[in-house]
């Protein structure tokens, strides 16, 4: 499944690129450096079992076992002390981020409810994408019985691209369905 992806990059989108770009050398073609997948929990501090599902779906979901991020500083009014976990994280590279990305853009998206398409604007000005999903439930592997309850996460698609153009234009030839603005 991951292979489809690799070969229509190779193939098919670092000449269109290479074209669009006008670039000179193929090294220039902005190409795909990693997928991190984020998961923020406020209530891990108090609900343990809330980490522990949390990294068991994150598992689940990438085929990667996620890192707990934790606290770098304590935060008296959302009573956090320093070292508590508050999140959990994976950083897909190569085959995975391959296989990851093709599940996402093919599978996953397409599932959300009334989907138009994902906003064009979510880059940060160095060719780099972010995503909020609101629910795991977009995920096939997810059981909907499994799941304690809804939580959202963060997927951030980091390229080589110099600008937000370049990186539109590579996840755009890589499937991801942007809505007109």
């Amino acid at each position: 499944m991951s292979e489809q992806l690799k070969t229509l990059y190779q193939e098919t989108i670092v000449p269109k690129l290479k074209e669009q770009f006008g670039y000179t050398n193929i090294h220039q073609v902005p190409k795909l450096v990693k997928v991190t997948v984020n998961r923020g929990l406020g209530e891990a501090s108090q609900n343990a079992k809330a980490l522990e599902s949390s990294v068991n779906e994150l598992a689940i979901i990438t085929g990667q076992k996620p890192v707990v991020t934790r606290a770098k500083k304590a935060i008296a009014g959302f009573k956090i002390r320093q070292g508590m976990p508050v999140g959990v994280m994976v950083t897909l590279r190569g085959e995975r981020m391959y296989s990851f990305l093709n599940r996402l853009i093919n599978l996953s998206l397409p599932r959300i409810r009334d989907f138009r398409g994902v906003s064009p604007k979510s880059f940060d000005g160095r060719g780099n994408y972010t995503l909020g999903i609101r629910e795991q439930l977009i995920f096939p592997e997810v059981e909907y019985d499994s799941i304690d309850q809804i939580r959202g996460m963060d997927i951030s698609i980091i390229t080589t691209a110099n600008t937000d153009e370049e990186g539109r234009a590579l996840l755009k030839e890589m499937g991801m369905p942007f809505r007109e603005t």
